[in-house]
């Protein structure tokens, strides 16, 4: 337990240390952090009805994050694949770091359900031996339990093999190698279960698609591995931990591959809706050119195409694709364009037209805004500290001093244990991790 505790110490001094860059991003998260959480006291006082979700759309925004953040955070299997089951080396030094993203991910995902449902006091209801979780019949249940084991899991992991780097030995294989592969099922179920949760639901034709599973794995494999590029980039930028090319574009393959499949699966869904013409047309219809006067979401659904098809190409041509500039803007193209597509539209066309046939149009409002860019800001704010401890520990830089009572960050002690109640700082962190 000693050495937990001095671990932890550890990690906590090396998060508090930083440059001006550091600190102001920081600050900057914790900004809109406190902006978030002064939104959510608002929306709690006075109710759901601060929002602009109403019984004829009862999911709004929030579900939409939830529902695009679930993609991001299984898409750390594409890098636990190729590590863990066939040991390619360059991606098996970095794919840590997508477990670090999805425990980021999973923690947005909770939040953003939390911040939905009206009474979060009464979530104890859902706790097992306590309340009643409704376990196996309701396929809320299996997502509350999918999401927990998965986060469980990828913090498992985490923790202990940078816990054991910092203490300068291997971890254990007959340890981490079950808990990796069990990852790779545990990421597809996931997101599996949440399709399942919107196909499930026969009154809904615009979800009622046997090909939705398909159709969120295939996206959740541009979305997750495009934001992890740019995080890659920006950490072999300003850190000198090795990130080798061909990892980043093996990374950059896969998503051509995915994005192939989910422009495929889209365009079948459109045609099977325009050729039968049928009356489950009407949703397909609000999303793509309007319905009866009513075309919020078009210019958005239109945007996410022309980004989708543009990344697409980007990603598809080997120049392009190996050309750090371009692969970066097809990133962000992928990113923006799986996050309307997969968000606001796919959870709003499936309420419109009402069962009455009335439309109402959907936009968050100003609550809705504020609360979710606090939630992004915590995801942020988590993934950040994570980085600040992972990226020095992984490159050999943050570990225990020979004696075994100090942490070195270079060649620079700064952290003595002096006895059992004292601890002393000493020394300066590095400049290039205090970025």
């Amino acid at each position: 337990m000693s050495n937990i505790w001095h671990f932890l110490k550890g990690t906590l001094i090396l998060v508090t240390k930083g440059s001006k860059a550091y600190y102001s991003w920081v600050l900057f998260l914790l900004t809109l952090m406190v902006i978030g959480a002064v939104a959510y006291i608002q929306q709690l006082n006075e109710g759901l009805i601060v929002t602009s979700m109403r019984d004829q759309v009862s999911w709004g925004f929030y579900i939409s994050n939830f529902t695009f953040l679930v993609g991001v955070a299984a898409a750390a299997v594409l890098l636990v694949i190729p590590a863990y089951v066939y040991h390619w080396k360059p991606i098996k030094e970095i794919a840590v770091l997508g477990e670090l993203l999805a425990i980021s991910a999973i923690v947005m995902c909770l939040l953003f359900v939390t911040v939905d449902i009206g009474h979060p006091e009464r979530f104890w209801h859902l706790i097992p031996k306590i309340g009643i979780l409704n376990f196996p019949q309701s396929l809320l249940a299996w997502d509350v339990v999918v999401l927990n084991t998965y986060l469980a899991i990828n913090l498992t992991i985490a923790i202990y093999i940078l816990y054991s780097l910092y203490y300068k030995r291997e971890p254990n294989k007959s340890f981490t190698t079950p808990l990796l592969l069990l990852s790779i099922p545990s990421a597809i179920s996931i997101h599996t279960v949440t399709a399942f949760l919107y196909n499930g639901l026969g009154a809904r034709p615009f979800w009622n698609s046997s090909i939705l599973v398909p159709r969120f794995l295939a996206s959740a494999f541009c979305s997750g591995p495009a934001f992890m590029i740019i995080i890659f980039f920006l950490v072999r930028k300003y850190t000198k931990f090795k990130i080798e090319d061909k990892a980043i574009q093996k990374v950059a393959e896969l998503i051509a591959y995915a994005m192939f499949i989910n422009l495929l699966l889209l365009g079948a869904e459109l045609f099977k809706e325009y050729y039968t013409a049928s009356a489950h047309l009407a949703p397909v219809q609000y999303l793509f050119e309007g319905l009866h006067g009513h075309s919020a979401l078009v210019p958005w659904i239109w945007t996410a195409m022309i980004f989708n098809l543009t990344a697409f190409f980007i990603f598809l041509v080997p120049d392009t694709r190996r050309n750090n500039v371009t692969l970066i803007i097809g990133c962000f193209l992928v990113f923006i364009g799986v996050y309307i597509e997969k968000g606001m539209g796919l959870v709003i066309p499936g309420f419109i037209p009402d069962v009455l046939h009335e439309i109402y149009e959907y936009a968050p409002s100003s609550i809705e805004l504020l609360l979710s860019m606090g939630i992004w800001a915590t995801g942020l704010f988590v993934f950040t500290m994570l980085l600040r401890v992972a990226i020095p520990i992984m490159n050999g830089d943050f570990h225990v001093a020979d004696d075994g009572v100090g942490s070195y960050i270079g060649d620079e002690l700064f952290l003595v244990k002096q006895d059992s109640k004292e601890e002393i700082e000493t020394g300066v962190l590095v400049d290039e991790y205090a970025e």
